[in-house]
């Protein structure tokens, strides 16, 4: 069994909870195990965030105003992509470093990388903006009827 979908959102604060929910109602219905549901979704949630706050105005034929956020289920993993059209990274990016605890910003990218299995954070390819793409090993419950074999 495989499960795909392509959000284009607003880069509103109101659209984050609308992708959580979407994908967590997707991996509920799929059978997904609801810790990893769970760690995805708090994921999701800050590479969305970042998307509506960074993701302003660039050169791409995209609206400066939206994002896109695309996720795929197949049997073994789930891979999301939340791609903006905004300037994308100043400087090749490293590996997050944790923020200071007083810090009210940037504990996102550092989330991502505990909460997910691969992380790859960049520029999109021949066009401004920035990609944040990340997969996990999926666990099933028990009584799924939708489980890959």
């Amino acid at each position: 069994m495989s499960i795909w979908w392509s959000l284009h959102l607003r880069r509103e604060a109101a659209s984050v909870p609308l992708a959580r929910r979407l994908l967590i109602g997707t991996m509920e219905t799929a059978g997904v195990d609801p810790d990893v549901s769970y760690d995805l979704s708090v994921a999701l949630s800050e590479a969305c965030a970042n998307a509506v706050e960074h993701g302003g105005a660039g050169a791409s034929g995209d609206s400066p105003q939206a994002y896109r956020v695309t996720a795929y289920l197949d049997g073994e993993k789930c891979h999301i992509e939340v791609t903006d059209s905004g300037p994308g990274f100043t400087t090749p990016p490293r590996t997050p470093r944790p923020a200071s605890t007083d810090a009210e910003h940037g504990r996102g990218l550092c989330l991502i990388q505990e909460l997910a299995d691969h992380v790859q954070i960049g520029n999109t390819p021949g066009r401004a903006g920035a990609v944040v793409s990340f997969d996990k090993i999926l666990k099933w419950r028990k009584d799924t009827p939708l489980m890959a074999v």
